[in-house]
C-alpha cells in the first residue's frame, strides 16, 4: 500500500485497513497498534508505523499458518 501522506488519522487508517476504531482502541490496549504520535489534540499514525504494522501483523499470520 503506497501513501504519499505522510500521517494518517486513526480514523482514515482504520478505512485503510478495514478494521474498526474500537479494534484499533483494543489493539492500543493489547500492545499490538501501530505506533502513534500525538500532534496537538489528534493522534496520528505516520506512514512508516503504518507499514512497519502491517509487516509485522503479515510475519505473525504468517507464524500461525
Amino acid at each position: 500500500m503506497q501513501t504519499n501522506i505522510p500521517a494518517l488519522s486513526v480514523e482514515k487508517f482504520c478505512e485503510m485497513h478495514s478494521i474498526s476504531r474500537s479494534l484499533f482502541y483494543k489493539a492500543m490496549k493489547e500492545g499490538w497498534a501501530p505506533r502513534t504520535m500525538v500532534v496537538g489534540r489528534r493522534r496520528l499514525i505516520s506512514a512508516e508505523a503504518a507499514k512497519e504494522w502491517r509487516e509485522k501483523m503479515e510475519e505473525t499470520f504468517d507464524q500461525r499458518t
